[in-house]
């Protein structure tokens, strides 16, 4: 499987951004699809997920409430919309697809390249 993620960018404290991710490949051996995030000296962090069978989604309480994650499964494509941004959510955003929905990297297989998100204030 491979996954390359568009659309980061600059945006303003408060302001939204969409990212996609486009999936290619064997992508019927993925059920499931995460976005992390990588802040600069920071570990990288789990911040939602979707199952492509049923659209359950599952969120990083940071951003719960503010990002939605949705998939369009003929497309092979995920998307993060990112709403009511914080300058806390600058980072590298990586997609990634799995076998099991869950927080932790270990769960995915696959990850694009990533593409960075910068909030200012």
């Amino acid at each position: 499987v491979q996954l390359q993620a568009f659309w980061g960018g600059l945006v303003q404290a408060g302001g939204s951004l969409r990212l996609s991710c486009a999936a290619s490949g064997r992508t019927f051996s993925s059920h499931v699809m995460g976005w992390f995030r990588q802040a600069p000296g920071k570990e990288r962090e789990f911040v939602a997920a979707i199952r492509w069978s049923n659209g359950y989604t599952y969120y990083a309480d940071s951003v719960k409430g503010r990002f939605t994650v949705s998939s369009d499964k003929p497309k092979h494509t995920v998307y993060l919309q990112m709403n009511s941004m914080k300058t806390e959510d600058k980072a590298v955003y990586y997609c990634a697809s799995g076998n099991r929905l869950g927080h932790s990297p270990a769960n995915y297989t696959y990850w694009g390249q990533g593409t960075l998100v910068t909030v200012s204030s």
